[in-house]
Order: C-alpha cells, then structure tokens, then sequence
C-alpha cells in the first residue's frame, strides 16, 4: 500500500470535515490518530452522500447520481477498490475496524427520502428519518469508538446520532422551509401546536415556541441517557465523543437565547462556549 497516498487521502477526509462540520472536527481532532483518521473517513462517506442530494439541480440528476454513488458501496462492499480518496480512506478503516456496511446502505436510504421529500407525519416517521441518516452513523463510528458494539451499544451509538439529527432539524427550520421547501417537524406536532403559519411567515409566536421546546426537550432526554452511558467507550474516545455531544445540545440552548428565533437566522455555538463545554466534559468525566 502507497503510505503516503493514503496519508493525502485522509488529508483529503479531514479537510472535509473541517470545512462542513467545525463543531464534529473540534471534538474529534483529539482522538488518537487511527481512530481520529477514521471518524474523518465515515464522515466523508456522509458528505458525499448528502451533497449528491442538495447540490443537484433537480430530482432526476440527485437520483441518478445516488444511485451511482450507492452502485461504489456495492462494488466497495465486494472488495473491489474504489479510485477516489475518500473510497480508499475506507478500505483502510474497513480493514483495521470491523465497520457494518449495513449503516452505510442506510445512509443513503435516509438520503432518498430527502429526494423524494415528504414531510414526516408523526414523531415515528421524524424518527425513522433520523435513524437513517444519523442514527446509521453513530452506528457507523461505534467500531472505531467503543470496544464494545453490542445490541445495547449500537442502539445507545443510534439514540445519539436521533437526538443530534433533532437538533439540525430544530435549528434549520426556517433555512429547510425557505430554500428547500421542507418542514421535518411532523404533521402531527405541528396540528398539535398550530404553529404552520408561524414558520410559513417566519414570525415566531408562543405556539412555535411550544412545539419547538416539546421536540427540543424530547432530544435533551436522549443527550441526558447518553451521558451515563459514556464509561462503555473507549478512554480516549471518551473526552471527544461526550464533548460533540454537548456541543450539539449547545445549539439548543443557543436558540433559546436568540428567542427561539431559528426561522430568519443560524444559530451556532461559539469558540466561547465551546472551550467552557470542554471544561465541563472534562468535569463530568472526573466524577
């Protein structure tokens, strides 16, 4: 194996991450090297994916090219080498961890949805969603995270990546509906709120301000249970993964202080707030 080809293609992974996802990068930098190599290369696979979708021009050009994109994972998934970076990034991780392609094949699945888009009906179709494109990849990591990947490991690795995919929807509704023509809060909890028209006017009310705590509160559960669970990764993974976590959950709280106002603006959690998230993660891990 080309040593210093691989090392550019890793390069290559973790620009990516760099430049989409500073909040994963900040957390995950810190891992030691193979596994940190690794969490870049899952997570060039996922940007991939998800930039086939959003930046396509139309329905036919994202479908046609996720469905050469998902015709690699079968060729990759049969051991055929793949000529592109990120392709070969992932046969070394597949070979140094024991990685289940099956969350990758979800992935995309949960990326068709998106093609095809239909907003959710009841908080099991929101759900569903959720796991497909993030719970897959919790599920994706947990080999290169956690000694221990069973049934209760790899459904703990798939609640997190629920409870962060909730929290992109909450802080994206207005961005979602206004360029992308999609609202994710499900039908049921919008009806159960009436606060349709505060997100097609972008004015946010007392009723958005309900439905938006009810589904925010339901993803704070979900960061809580995955707290206690954070002993069962590995030492060194420990640090990261509970920080990336709690910078996730920042978001939530950074809605909050911009007066639930994620309709006309993007919240994000500053350098600030990260470094005092640190000291916290650190704090919690010393108890």
């Amino acid at each position: 194996m080309d040593r210093n080809r691989l090392r550019k293609d890793y390069e290559y992974c973790q620009n990516l991450i760099k430049k989409h996802s500073k909040s994963f990068y900040y957390a995950f930098k810190e891992l030691p090297k193979y596994d940190a190599d690794a969490v870049y290369a899952v997570y060039a696979f996922c940007r991939m994916v998800d930039d086939i979708v959003d930046e396509a021009h139309n329905q036919e050009e994202s479908s046609a090219h996720l469905a050469a994109f998902k015709k690699e994972l079968d060729d990759f998934s049969a051991g055929q080498d793949i000529n592109h970076p990120m392709w070969r990034a992932l046969r070394d991780v597949h070979n140094r961890y024991e990685l289940d392609l099956t969350m990758f094949y979800w992935q995309i699945a949960g990326q068709e949805q998106d093609i095809d888009f239909t907003q959710p009906k009841t908080l099991e179709d929101l759900r569903h969603y959720s796991v497909r494109v993030a719970g897959s990849v919790g599920r994706m990591l947990l080999p290169v995270l956690s000694e221990h990947c069973s049934e209760a490991m790899k459904q703990n690795a798939e609640e997190l990546g629920v409870a962060m995919q909730i929290t992109n929807i909450l802080r994206d509704i207005g961005e979602d509906h206004q360029h992308h023509q999609r609202i994710y809060i499900p039908v049921e909890v919008i009806e159960q709120y009436g606060c349709i028209q505060a997100i097609e006017d972008r004015q946010v009310n007392a009723e958005f301000i309900a439905m938006w705590e009810y589904l925010a509160q339901y993803a704070e559960k979900i960061y809580d249970q995955f707290y206690e669970s954070i002993s069962y990764y590995k030492k060194e993974a420990q640090l990261p993964l509970l920080l990336s976590a709690m910078v996730y959950r920042g978001i939530i709280d950074e809605v909050r202080a911009n007066n639930y106002d994620c309709l006309t603006r993007r919240n994000k959690v500053s350098s600030t707030k990260k470094l005092m998230l640190r000291q916290q993660a650190k704090q919690y891990l010393g108890r």
